[in-house]
């Protein structure tokens, strides 16, 4: 049977004996599109875990409100916020009273025009917006969670009569979600919180790579979410807004109310927007980001990756469908390959962690575990290759690399699983 897979802004073909074929995973439908304004009348009406906001605030209260930098502009804040700070001002506060950080973490600062982008053009003329200074020197020391890390937060943030946290709540590579407590650590955390906290990515021992429970979907039993969760604690936020958008950008649920308890029933939300039962994991995984724009470089395209591995049998093969017209971009994320000695990507990483330069360890380290194929233009293999993949001009051409390995390995029972739209799935074991 013939299966089309997309590929930047077309596709790619392959002929495989359907026999073989064990599961094609598709995104679930979503419900029918609603409003941000229908969505944040329910959501602010029904907080979870938390009573209404004209109970948690009051007139001369100072409210702090975080906002997620401009790599997660994907949420529209510059949508639901400014309908969070006009309900502020309907309960007796003040914009003067009202300031916005920008959870930065270790990222670069935003520009005052990303800044607009952000919030909109009209909070970002009425309030107060200041980029988080992860600098010891610009936090306060709150305490050591039990795992060990020292917990220094924004000034700003700590000083604050209350803070409400907004974000984007999606699925993430070593934190399990993102959104809730991730707004906290790394948002408006230290330089020393965020690189104790992220090294828990990492296995204890030097030279065992990438912790196989810190990884896409997973909180329970995540001890970097967790830890995220116990730094947030000590700030302890009075409220949260966090969205979760379709793959088409339309808002899909927006959950409020307690900081945490909140962000628990949203995670199960995007479950069930993304999640796919799995009926097996196969030997091999035939997954795509979804085409362009997902796949116009491999740090976007490669979101299909830890999906496409959840679906697969240790020691089997995947195959990536991802074009990548900027094969290279960012620079932080590619230079990244230019390590020979995994070992010693592994301490760098450890001694300056940073989201780019771990994605591109997490890649390397799964090359080891998988075969990977990965099907792009011509003009890529050189890069291609740096990453630990085999490259292949056409999906037709990587199957037959697959079915080669799989020849010599013996295995006349395989089994195939497909993804079209990996980026936008989440298979879920029953």
């Amino acid at each position: 049977m013939e299966y089309r897979i997309p590929y930047g802004k077309t596709e790619q073909t392959v002929n495989l004996p359907e026999e073989h074929v064990s599961q094609v995973l598709l995104p679930p439908v979503a419900d029918k599109v609603r409003t941000v304004e229908k969505l944040m009348e329910d959501a602010l009406a029904n907080p979870i875990g938390a009573p209404t906001l004209d109970r948690l605030v009051r007139s001369g209260d100072r409210i702090v409100l975080i906002v997620s930098d401009i790599t997660r502009a994907w949420a529209r804040f510059d949508l639901f916020v400014p309908i969070l700070v006009n309900q502020l001002n309907t309960l007796g506060i003040p914009d003067n009273d009202i300031s916005i950080i920008i959870a930065t973490g270790k990222h670069r600062l935003n520009s005052d025009a990303e800044k607009e982008e952000i919030i909109g053009s009209d909070l970002f003329r009425r309030i107060k917006v200041y980029d988080h200074d992860p600098a010891t020197k610009a936090c306060v020391f709150m305490g050591t969670t039990k795992r060990g890390t020292p917990v220094w937060i924004d000034r700003r943030a700590a000083e604050a009569d209350k803070v409400i946290l907004t974000g984007g709540l999606s699925p993430h590579i070593y934190a399990g979600f993102g959104g809730g407590r991730k707004s906290v650590l790394p948002g408006i955390a230290g330089v020393e919180t965020i690189n104790h906290n992220h090294n828990m990515a990492l296995t204890d021992e030097i030279g065992g790579g990438v912790n196989p429970e810190t990884c896409i979907m997973r909180h329970e039993g995540n001890r970097l979410s967790e830890d995220m969760c116990e730094a947030a604690s000590f700030l302890n936020p009075c409220f949260l807004v966090n969205a979760i958008i379709d793959a088409e950008g339309n808002f899909y649920k927006i959950v409020a109310g307690h900081w945490n308890e909140a962000w628990l029933r949203g995670k199960e939300e995007v479950i069930k927007l993304q999640g796919v039962p799995l009926k097996e994991k196969s030997d091999v995984v035939i997954v795509s980001g979804g085409g362009y724009p997902r796949d116009i470089s491999l740090y976007q395209g490669m979101k299909c990756y830890a999906p496409g591995a959840a679906a697969l049998k240790e020691g089997g093969i995947l195959i990536a469908v991802l074009r990548c017209q900027d094969m290279t971009e960012p620079p932080a994320f590619f230079g990244s390959f230019r390590y020979t000695d995994l070992k010693q990507m592994e301490l760098d990483v450890r001694a300056d962690f940073t989201v780019p330069f771990y994605v591109a360890f997490y890649m390397c380290c799964l090359a080891r575990h998988f075969t990977i194929i990965l099907v792009t233009e011509p003009e890529n293999f050189t890069n291609a290759r740096k990453t630990g993949a085999i490259p292949a001009a056409t999906l037709e051409e990587a199957w037959k690399i697959a079915e080669e390995k799989l020849r010599t390995e013996g295995k006349e029972k395989y089994t195939i699983n497909i993804m079209p739209y990996g980026g936008d799935t989440l298979p879920v074991t029953l």
